[in-house]
């Protein structure tokens, strides 16, 4: 049994959705949902609720009527039936990364308590509860000689990572984190656990992989593992006075890099603050990513005509081992409230780079904190084992903005962002990743998957999820409908 969280007001805590039920039948159902779970059920005005509720970009409102903090997969199966019974949306938080605003009353589930990380070395494999961290997963996968195919951000989340594809920084060589995927255990809309591999439930295995949570609340991942225990890589900071040669060279160089190295290029802004080097801090530098794996003296012979193109001011490159992936890009780990945008583009010609620059270089007047390029085919342009609804396995390049999403910043940021995006469109043709940009825009969403892959997702929502209850649902059936209306 469980207890249920004060329904008192907090300062710590935003305001409840006002279109959210608020009455004492609710209040009373809660309770009993509350004796019944081995979790808890927390309520607004809490600091309990504040944490689990608050997602790790805290410009994204998350006012749901309560937060079911699951301790099985069992109170996962009471929590979506409870949200079932009581018209309420489904949303599902661990990590917070990725959040989606919603506009209708909803029941969070925060799986962070399903932390299970499981190694099976013989077989190389592991599986991993829905609250797990990459990193753990990374340690755990070391102590065998393993290697796991996290994101640039191991302090992310296992699942949300997976369902969206997933783009580590050795993707090049290994393909998406999806492709890795052997079982999901999910609850799905309906309030029914089940399994899905490529032999049981195999459309919902394909949706789960790229369909980013529309299909179910998934409860522990199964994937394999990698044979590598190093990477050399490592990240080399210009000064952004030398973006012209760096970004010119870098989209020269890219092209022609074989399947073991991978790299992405960034344009920074880094605010001065504790957590940023004092060579990085409140000025424009360039950042050229790089990963090998394979021979270090291979990788470091690959790597040498960038480190040669200007002044290095911060940064180096060598052996690291597999749980430092993270390192390369050093991606910020607190909460803070930005604003993301992304699009993938399916060349990168010169004329494209001078209108990236000529909006984020040194000379621009650009609010965003990164900018960044990521060289893409190699392994990512090949179907896997299994097809799923990651799409798009053509693209060349991914483009990414991040930007401060708090006043006075927050409007020039997005508007900025958007004027980026639209400089770039005619190298894109309108392409989108799900892991990249988050957003409830049907116009959006639809950019990321191709008409056939959207259209069978929004069918199997429909089928495993008839009274539309996972809130990610929402914007994939909106995107199809509106893709067949155009």
């Amino acid at each position: 049994m469980s207890t249920l969280a004060p329904n008192t007001p907090s300062s710590n805590t935003a305001s409840p959705n006002t279109a959210a039920p608020n009455t004492a039948s609710l209040d009373v159902a809660l309770a009993a949902l509350a004796e019944t779970i081995r979790g808890q059920v927390l309520l607004p005005g809490s600091g309990a609720y504040a944490a689990a509720a608050t997602p790790w970009n805290v410009a994204v409102p998350t006012t749901p009527v309560a937060v079911v903090a699951v301790a099985d997969a069992s109170d996962v199966v009471a929590a979506v039936r409870f949200a079932n019974a009581h018209d309420l949306d489904v949303v599902v938080q661990a990590t917070g990364h990725g959040a989606l605003a919603t506009t209708r009353p909803s029941l969070m589930i925060y799986t962070g308590g399903l932390d299970e990380v499981t190694v099976d070395p013989a077989r190389r494999l592991a599986r991993v509860g829905a609250g797990a961290r990459w990193q753990r997963v990374l340690d755990a996968a070391a102590e065998h000689g393993l290697g796991a195919l996290a994101g640039s951000a191991p302090h992310v989340g296992v699942v949300g990572y997976l369902t969206g594809g997933g783009l580590s920084p050795v993707a090049r060589t290994f393909g998406y984190g999806s492709d890795l995927v052997t079982a999901f255990d999910v609850v799905t809309g309906d309030g029914e656990r089940r399994r899905a591999t490529a032999t049981e439930n195999p459309a919902l295995f394909w949706g789960l992989r790229g369909g980013k949570g529309a299909l179910g609340v998934v409860t522990a991942v199964e994937f394999e593992l990698l044979d590598a225990a190093q990477i050399y890589g490592g990240c080399l900071y210009f000064d952004g006075a030398d973006a012209d040669r760096v970004v010119s060279a870098w989209k020269t160089w890219s092209a022609a890099l074989p399947e073991q190295a991978s790299t992405s290029i960034a344009v920074l802004r880094l605010p001065p603050m504790p957590a940023v080097p004092a060579p990085l801090a409140g000025r424009c530098t360039v950042a050229v990513r790089f990963a090998w794996i394979g021979d270090p003296a291979a990788g470091e012979r690959v790597i040498d005509p960038i480190r040669g193109l200007a002044t290095v001011i911060f940064g180096g490159l060598g052996v690291l081992p597999f749980p430092a992936l993270g390192m390369i890009h050093a991606d910020p780990v607190d909460p803070m409230p930005v604003h993301e945008q992304a699009l993938l583009l399916r060349e990168l010609p010169d004329a494209a780079v001078r209108a990236l620059l000529a909006l984020t270089g040194p000379e621009a007047d650009c609010p965003q904190v990164i900018v960044e390029l990521r060289l893409l085919g190699g392994a990512l342009a090949r179907e896997p084992r299994q097809l799923s609804a990651v799409c798009h396995r053509d693209a060349a390049y991914s483009l990414l903005t991040i930007g401060i999403a708090a006043p006075p910043l927050a409007a020039p940021t997005a508007a900025h962002a958007a004027e980026v995006m639209a400089a770039l469109e005619p190298w894109s043709g309108g392409l989108g990743a799900p892991n990249f940009g988050a957003t409830t825009d049907p116009a959006l969403v639809a950019r990321k998957y191709d008409a056939a892959t959207l259209s069978r997702l929004a069918t199997l929502t429909a089928s495993y999820d008839p009274n539309s209850r996972m809130a990610a649902a929402h914007p994939v059936r909106a995107a199809a409908a509106l893709l067949a209306r155009s």
